[in-house]
């Protein structure tokens, strides 16, 4: 696989890409194929390594991410939580102390890790 280190290579390899996908999915041979799926690796590979994103610091960026991975909306989350909306709300604005309850639910039914949940109370 190529290794994309900086910028400018970044830029070429998508040039290459674009060029490739313009022949439609007609045109484009099987060695062709293996090299797009190749050259997008390589891609991904220099995206994940120069875009990281540092994970939240707070509970409630921990929920919020929660909910934007499993596309939920904030009254969806409240009725897999087994809570209102009004109280969700409360916690998430740091108006209210979350209960034992509310973090037994966010550990089991949004996997966030037990030991950040400690931390982050």
């Amino acid at each position: 696989m190529k290794k994309v280190t900086k910028l400018s290579d970044y830029q070429d390899i998508m040039i290459q890409i674009g060029n490739l996908m313009a022949k439609g999915s007609e045109g484009v041979s099987k060695k062709e194929l293996t090299e797009i799926r190749n050259l997008a690796l390589a891609l991904q590979d220099y995206e994940q390594k120069k875009y990281v994103v540092d994970p939240p610091s707070t509970l409630a960026g921990m929920i919020e991410m929660r909910m934007y991975e499993m596309s939920l909306k904030q009254r969806d989350l409240a009725k897999k939580l087994r809570i209102s909306d009004a109280k969700l709300s409360l916690i998430l604005n740091g108006k209210q102390k979350p209960d034992i309850d509310f973090l037994k639910a966010v550990h089991t039914e949004l996997h966030v890790d037990a030991e950040f949940i400690l931390k982050h109370a």
